[in-house]
């Protein structure tokens, strides 16, 4: 028997949406940290998740424009564009003792992170799944999956098993990673070219990796030639079957986003990915011309 945990979630969007009414649904307490407007129409009206894999249901959150009080984990699901104003919300001192678990693409946030919160209480997760707000407090929930791997360097293990069981409970899949470094750059390694070549292109997967199938493979090559140097190989061969097992209709959340005229997380994803390189001196000339390109489009 767990008891139940009182969640913030910061950033109440699509993913953090989800979480928050799986979590709720699951009898915990959860108090989503949004603007004035999102927050009251979540205090009204709950989250509403329409899911192929949880159903179609609405849970009561509480919901708030900053914390206020000491919680068990604070879930930050904001865009890595939006992450310092986000943080604004919430204030070092009401946090107490609790786990603060980024769920942000890229792998430079856990270190800014700690430099403001407690080092041992970071504990970066990454996150499949598909899920869009279409608006205040309503998901609509696209994958027949929703996964996490969970980890942190030096957080206690005993309280990401305590996150772990309770979020899997709640219906998402969530395995203990055991390298943090790791765990990023998997998803790092996969995220980037997906999304610098159909951003840069304006077109889905199953064109991008048709068309601009030379292109595809020397960004996976790059990518997992930085990862490597950072401690996490990949394998390529494994990288590009799975971009060729995606749905042709397959769009990156970066593509989206400069779909919609929303800011891009180029610096999280492709200007974190060039640093790397540099560190450790790695060539990377595709993924640098495509980056450039990008910001030369006003991105």
């Amino acid at each position: 028997m767990t008891y139940p945990f009182t969640v913030a979630v910061l950033g109440p969007g699509g993913t953090g949406g989800l979480l928050a009414a799986l979590l709720s649904r699951s009898g915990h307490r959860v108090i989503c940290l949004a603007g004035r407007t999102t927050a009251d129409i979540l205090r009204r009206d709950g989250v509403t998740v329409r899911s192929p894999q949880f159903g179609d249901f609405t849970a009561p959150v509480e919901a708030d424009t900053e914390l206020r009080e000491p919680v068990d984990a604070c879930l930050i699901t904001v865009k890595h564009t939006a992450l310092d104003a986000a943080l604004t919300r919430v204030p070092r001192a009401a946090l107490g003792d609790a786990l603060v678990v980024p769920l942000l693409n890229g792998v430079e946030h856990p270190a800014a992170l700690r430099a403001v919160h407690r080092p041992d209480r970071v504990a970066p997760a990454v996150i499949r799944v598909e899920s869009t707000r279409t608006a205040p407090g309503v998901i609509e929930h696209g994958s027949p999956f929703t996964e996490i791997d969970l980890a942190g360097d030096g957080v206690p293990r005993d309280r990401l098993e305590a996150l772990a069981d309770r979020l899997t409970a709640a219906g998402v899949t969530t395995r203990m990673a055991g390298d943090e470094t790791a765990a990023l750059w998997a998803k790092m390694a996969f995220l980037a070219p997906f999304a610098l070549l159909t951003t840069r292109y304006g077109v889905p997967l199953g064109e991008a990796r048709t068309r601009h199938r030379a292109e595809l493979e020397a960004l996976v090559a790059e990518t997992t030639a930085v990862s490597a140097a950072c401690g996490a190989p990949a394998d390529p061969d494994r990288a590009l079957a799975r971009y060729d097992a995606f749905p042709p209709a397959a769009k990156s959340s970066m593509q989206r986003d400069a779909e919609a005229g929303r800011p891009l997380e180029l610096d999280a994803i492709g200007g974190a990915l060039l640093r790397a390189a540099g560190r450790h001196g790695v060539p990377v000339p595709v993924t640098a011309r495509l980056v450039r390109e990008l910001r030369d489009a006003g991105h």
